[in-house]
């Protein structure tokens, strides 16, 4: 009975002989017949027997190279199909096993695994795939490109490492391009980004830079590219050397000492901050939005929330030193929702003229609103607060007009008045005011919550740096 044959496939690894498993050296240096890509075979051919037989085809030339090493298996002999890399990774074995499938020829077949390109690439650059992470390939030869970029966009959203095989070649010069305009809506423009480019090889190159400082044009088809998650950086060793890590988890954050509540806040200022079209912003302004994001669940804050520059910053700053004691606000309900503990820490007061035993009388006389009255008597007896409006769009332009006629002088004001008659107008009239530090949330929305944590995003500004939102929660 003849010899049953058997075949074997093998990753010989990226190319240096160190990469190169004992399983799979014994392989290649046992077998009768060996077959690969003839590029690969520079790798290995010292090893072979002197006896052994190659079998070289060119790129493209997959299937007949699986179908040589099952004729030769059949007849008995012990075939090596040799990839680069792993085999399992873009590489022969899954065709061999395809193959048998197809065929029904009862071969026996090993798969021996090997150090893939992308293993091999991060270990150059440092530790980058040291969480979750996927690997994609961006040639669309036997893929098509709407599977692709369905799978990019995924890569993306889900925050995995990515590492990228085949990403450009002389005819696919646009994939690329591609990919990194849909990270960039996922990711942070600043995110780490390795290529390595004949890794292993003698003509190997390591290069490292952000996800919006990639070029395509300087990726061949040789090259393999990782890009970091949320968590990845660049460490500065010693040396100066650059190395590029994705974090495990074992030096994470100090323990916390914040009590529930602040933690929660916490991780939803981060979870906000990650989801931003447009982080890249200065603090001063990320502080108000993400409370306001916070309060509404509205991501349409980053187009309607306007913050004049450093408003939040100079407003602390008043508030903390003692420059400014009064906040007024044009409801009880803004006022409500502005933390005790920040204001007691502080020693600042807020008052809310609404319920004023003279509004009522004032309103009737002059026939106005009791939201205008109360701010009329506020501005007389603390002109220079800082004025927060969350309701009424009347009491806005009532400052407004006292301000024109210098009878006020507010050291700020939150403009959030909510609805639909005035509204608008109402925000337009405190725009002209470029003097006066002031945070408007634009359009029809707003209200006495978002008023309120506007506010609160002023008072704890000392904690943005840290991104530790809810101190005095």
């Amino acid at each position: 009975m003849a010899n049953k044959g058997r075949i074997i496939v093998a990753g010989i690894g990226p190319g240096s002989p160190q990469d190169i498993t004992p399983a799979v050296l014994e392989a290649v240096r046992t077998s009768d017949i060996i077959i690969g890509y003839h590029y690969y075979f520079q790798f290995i051919r010292h090893l072979l027997r002197e006896d052994a037989r190659c079998i070289d085809t060119g790129m493209r030339k997959e299937q007949e190279r699986a179908e040589e090493a099952f004729r030769y298996a059949a007849e008995g002999h012990s075939v090596c199909v040799i990839s680069s890399g792993d085999a399992g990774i873009y590489g022969m074995t899954p065709l061999i096993y395809e193959m048998q499938q197809q065929s029904g020829l009862d071969i026996e077949i090993v798969a021996l695994p090997g150090i893939s390109a992308f293993q091999k690439a991060a270990s150059l650059l440092g530790a980058p795939i040291g969480h979750d992470f996927c690997v994609l390939s961006l040639s669309d030869l036997m893929t098509s490109w709407s599977i692709i970029e369905k799978r990019i966009r995924a890569a993306a959203t889900g925050d995995f490492v990515t590492a990228v095989y085949n990403p450009k070649s002389k005819g696919r010069y646009w994939q690329l391009y591609r990919l990194k305009e849909l990270f960039l809506q996922e990711r942070n423009p600043d995110t780490p980004v390795g290529y390595v480019r004949q890794a292993g090889r003698p003509e190997q190159e390591v290069h490292t830079c952000t996800l919006k400082e990639l070029d395509p044009e300087q990726i061949d088809m040789f090259t393999v590219v990782l890009i970091g998650n949320s968590q990845s950086r660049f460490y500065t060793q010693a040396d100066g050397g650059k190395v590029f890590i994705t974090p495990r988890g074992y030096y994470g954050e100090e323990k916390s000492t914040a009590h529930i509540g602040q933690e929660i806040m916490i991780q939803s200022f981060r979870t906000i901050e990650k989801s931003l079209k447009h982080p890249d912003i200065p603090l001063d302004r990320k502080w108000a939005l993400l409370h306001a994001i916070h309060t509404t669940a509205d991501f349409e804050m980053e187009e309607i929330l306007y913050t004049a520059p450093l408003a939040v910053e100079t407003l602390y700053k008043k508030l903390s030193t003692g420059a400014v004691r009064t906040i007024i606000t044009d409801v009880t309900m803004a006022a409500a929702g502005i933390r005790k503990g920040a204001l007691q820490r502080m020693g600042i007061e807020v008052k809310c003229y609404l319920h004023d035993e003279r509004v009522a009388g004032l309103a009737s006389a002059q026939q106005i609103t009791r939201t205008q009255a109360g701010i009329r008597l506020a501005a007389e007896e603390h002109p220079d607060a800082l004025f927060v409006f969350g309701n009424a769009p009347t009491a806005l332009m009532e400052l407004c007009d006292l301000i024109r006629k210098g009878k006020a002088q507010p050291s700020g004001i939150i403009a959030a008045p909510v609805g639909f008659v005035h509204v608008e107008e109402s925000k337009y009239m405190v725009k002209p005011f470029t003097n006066i530090p002031k945070i408007i949330v634009e359009g029809r929305k707003g209200g006495s919550n978002l008023a309120a944590t506007l506010v609160n995003a002023i008072l704890c500004f000392d904690d943005a740096m840290q991104l530790k939102p809810g101190r005095d929660v």
